[in-house]
């Protein structure tokens, strides 16, 4: 349960994450060159672009290091992906029309049918949970990091004291 969700419902404190690693307000200003683990070759072009933004965030609160650089590629290919078959299934639609061919190759009629990219977006939705949450990128996930002792009550600062 993300732990925002978990103070609200009056959740018990002792078992409320006050450590877990916050997102920051608003993409680097920079675009994300102040980052000193760079992606790796391989990436894309638009996965590196993804990189760039989330990277600085989480380098700067421990979640990324340069043994997680594989695994992170990983989930910005993911993203890539998901954005591209997105866009596709935007386009072409979830159905499409196909030929049936017979034996000699020859087109015999068409039907109707799932459209590949459907594969293609339940594939890189996978991937792109299963990195997510080793990187605490939902906040339910983000809940199960912690990043060291904090000070205060856990919660505290979202409670309305006023």
């Amino acid at each position: 349960m993300p732990t925002k969700w978990a103070v609200l419902m009056g959740g018990r404190t002792d078992r409320i994450n006050a450590n877990e690693p916050q997102p920051s307000e608003a993409p680097p200003a920079d675009g994300g060159a102040d980052c000193p683990i760079d992606p790796p070759s391989w990436l894309t072009q638009r996965a590196k672009n993804v990189w760039r933004q989330y990277a600085p965030d989480l380098h700067l609160v421990g979640v990324l290091t340069l043994w997680d650089v594989e695994a992170f590629a990983a989930w910005c290919d993911a993203v890539v992906r998901r954005r591209d078959a997105i866009e596709h299934l935007r386009k072409e639609g979830a159905v499409r029309e196909f030929t049936v061919y017979n034996k000699n190759g020859q087109p015999t009629g068409t039907r109707v049918g799932k459209n590949p990219w459907t594969y293609v977006l339940n594939d890189a939705d996978a991937h792109f949970r299963y990195y997510a949450a080793r990187f605490g990128l939902t906040p339910s996930d983000r809940s199960a990091l912690s990043l060291g002792e904090a000070p205060g009550e856990p919660g505290e600062d979202l409670l309305d004291h006023g």
